[in-house]
């Protein structure tokens, strides 16, 4: 069975090592695309190639010819995931099976937190959500920054639409100690002045989201499941450094289930939360694996390899992750082989 990996965090290579050591001893050939040639999850595929560096309709005539060029069997796409959810009958009559949210509505939303955030709004009330403004202007900007200030609030912005940290900043106009100018990362750090300096070089500006910075631990919580079950929630504590643990947070786990309960994400999904005074607050939501989803794996549940059971319409059984359980994490070199990339 032939599954192919587009446009990946290099993580994934731990996915493909998992999905490898399934329990099934099922096998499987594994093929890996990136626009740039030294991606190092390529180097961990069977068969590695160059994509062409675009997006939009054309990007899924290149995924729709790779799938019928190398009958790809299963597909599971980070790039453009949102299209390809709006695509899945095209996949589907090559007889591809792909590894994405069917609800294209749902993942649309889910793709821009400022949606996200007001369709978690509306309704049975899920997750708490941070006091929030979107702009797209340095006036809208200033008057969120006064009115989050007001509240009481130490302020921070990210782009609606975007991954990871990107983007993000926290406005903080001065360094308060030598402890923290010499031993804690100050790289996300703005002044005001200097943030307004920027976002008022233009007349408008991409829609920024401006909200309250959340001060607590964070928490990452992977899920794997069919539309109908959620098969398990496992809470991953962002410790100190790189130090991650696995809670057994009854108030995530629970909090994961009601999400699930109502509106049916299947496969793997991530929520990320951030607790303010006890109080845990919604970052956002990612309709797919997640960057650090093998720390959350060290609990026993191959989530990456269940993903696809699920997707081939195969039964899960009762799951039981393991908690307590503290990891981190070192590099490795990795010399960098060519021959099989094409």
């Amino acid at each position: 069975m032939k599954i192919w990996f587009n446009r990946w965090f290099t993580t994934v290579s731990h996915y493909i090592d998992m999905i490898r050591a399934n329990e099934d001893h099922r096998k499987f050939v594994i093929y890996g695309t990136h626009p740039n040639k030294d991606a190092l999850y390529l180097q961990n595929c069977d068969y590695a190639f160059v994509e062409p560096d675009i997006s939009g309709d054309q990007y899924i005539e290149f995924c729709l010819d790779f799938c019928q060029r190398y009958k790809i069997n299963i597909f599971i796409p980070r790039k453009e995931n949102v299209l390809i959810s709006k695509r899945l009958a095209d996949f589907k009559a090559l007889g591809v099976k792909v590894l994405v949210c069917p609800n294209s509505g749902l993942m649309e939303t889910l793709d821009n937190k400022a949606a996200a955030y007001q369709m978690l709004s509306n309704g049975e009330a899920i997750f708490s959500i941070p006091d929030y403004y979107v702009v797209n202007n340095i006036i809208e900007f200033q008057q969120a920054y006064v009115r989050l200030k007001e509240k009481g609030h130490e302020v921070c912005f990210k782009p609606v639409i975007g991954e990871g940290a990107n983007g993000f900043r926290v406005i903080k106009d001065k360094i308060e100690s030598i402890n923290q100018l010499f031993q804690q990362g100050i790289g996300y750090r703005i002044p005001y002045s200097y943030a307004c300096e920027i976002l008022g070089q233009q007349e408008t500006f991409p829609d920024l989201m401006v909200l309250e910075f959340l001060e607590g631990r964070e928490y990452s919580i992977d899920c794997v499941s069919s539309q109908d079950e959620l098969y398990a929630a496992i809470p991953r504590m962002k410790g100190d450094g790189r130090v991650r643990e696995l809670v057994e947070s009854l108030e995530l786990i629970q909090l994961a289930h009601r999400f699930h309960q109502e509106y049916k994400l299947p496969y793997v999904f991530n929520i990320q939360v951030k607790y303010n005074k006890g109080v845990p607050k919604l970052l956002e939501i990612n309709p797919r694996m997640s960057g650090g989803m093998h720390v959350s794996c060290l609990s026993g549940i191959n989530l990456p390899y269940l993903a696809i059971k699920i997707l081939l319409g195969e039964k899960v059984g009762q799951l039981k992750p393991q908690f307590g359980i503290r990891a981190s994490h070192i590099e490795k070199e990795m010399i960098l082989k060519y021959g099989d990339i094409s």
